[in-house]
């Protein structure tokens, strides 16, 4: 009897210990690309002509992975959930000499009758309603809105998009019988010791999604002072043609209003389309996307055009194959910072141009899942 009850007991342990183990998971994406970059323009202050064409291939890690995640019953209505989640660059460790930045890392709780609360470090609630992007690998550009003193016209630049936001809370609504509505409600603190409230920068967000599951879905999403100092106000809707006729063929919009404190408001429109191919062995689609952005990052008469075309193939669900090609088309005339020279020491200098900027890249590899 002694020894049956110890049996018991040690299965239920073992019972236990599993339901609390974490899944690990994660991806492993590289890719080589051919970059070519052309600027035609003229240096803000000198009105010095300035021409490049440069082009180099490149190994490339997009968005590789690495993450850990779970949840334990607390009481027999509510679990904790937590998710630790890092980005890894296979092809190189950064000026930094830091392979590993922080994803999406929260620590919360999940109730049957008042929903999912997450603390930590939190992607934005206005990227819950975007199911309208579908370009991989190099064109996985969208928030790459402005570019920074050491940035040169390397970087393909499209619409903002939302970031991961320190110290945030996320409350995911449970469904109210049996709506196809998910809400999802956002808070970011700012934790500086201030003597005026009023300076604080603590910000918030919301997103609707609707989705019942018949191929249609449409969302709406707002933030302010979340991602960027300002506000986002974004729209999405796609359709699954397949479900209502003999097309396998998956077409997305999305338009969003990014309103930058102290600047002008960036308009962004995404337009994608996905078709299936059934004449493989396994499953592989094509797709195409336009991206237009006026006033890029809030700066006046920054324009950008972004169009890429690519394929994937799956030999497996968790080995995909990628092959893509597109062009970034940018009229800059309210600064763009390019090398002009070096110094001395051989240092890169850079100075504010204006000017007509095209970056073109083909490129493909393969994805790993586990």
């Amino acid at each position: 009897m002694k020894k049956l009850l110890l049996a018991t007991a040690v299965a239920a342990l073992s019972v236990s210990a599993a339901n609390a183990a974490p899944t690990l998971y994660g991806k492993a994406f590289v890719t080589a690309d051919y970059v070519n970059a052309e600027f035609d323009g003229e240096d803000m202050v000198g009105e010095v002509n300035l021409n490049e064409d440069e082009s180099s291939v490149q190994i490339n890690s997009n968005i590789s992975r690495l993450g850990f995640k779970g949840s334990e019953a607390m009481t027999a209505n509510t679990d904790v959930i937590y998710q630790l989640e890092y980005g890894i660059n296979i092809d190189d460790s950064g000026s930094d000499n830091i392979g590993f930045k922080s994803r999406d890392t929260y620590l919360g709780l999940d109730n049957k009758s008042y929903g999912q609360f997450r603390f930590g470090r939190n992607y934005s609630v206005s990227d819950y309603i975007n199911n309208v992007t579908v370009t991989e690998g190099y064109w996985d550009n969208l928030g790459v809105s402005s570019l920074s003193d050491d940035d040169t016209l390397t970087d393909a630049l499209t619409l903002t998009d939302g970031g991961r936001v320190n110290n945030s809370i996320v409350w995911i609504a449970p469904k109210y019988n049996g709506l196809p509505l998910q809400l999802a409600l956002q808070y970011s603190a700012d934790e500086r010791f201030v003597s005026d409230n009023n300076d604080r920068d603590s910000g918030f967000g919301a997103s609707l999604m609707f989705d019942q599951g018949t191929g249609f879905t449409a969302g709406i999403a707002y933030d302010k002072d979340m991602s960027i100092s300002g506000e986002i106000l974004r729209g999405s809707a796609t359709v699954d043609l397949g479900k209502y006729m003999a097309a396998p063929v998956t077409l997305g919009a999305l338009y969003q209003q990014a309103d930058y404190d102290g600047a002008d408001e960036e308009d962004g429109l995404v337009l994608s389309a996905e078709m299936g191919l059934t004449n493989f062995a396994r499953p592989a689609s094509v797709y195409a996307q336009y991206n237009k952005t006026e006033n890029l990052g809030g700066l006046t008469d920054n324009d950008s055009d972004q169009i890429v075309v690519g394929g994937k193939y799956m030999f497996k669900d968790n080995m995909i194959a990628h092959a893509y090609v597109g062009n970034n088309s940018a009229d800059l005339n309210n600064g763009l910072f390019v090398v002009r020279g070096q110094d001395s020491d051989g240092e890169d200098m850079f100075t504010a141009a204006r000017g007509d900027a095209d970056v073109f890249v083909i490129g493909g590899g393969l994805e790993y899942k586990f």
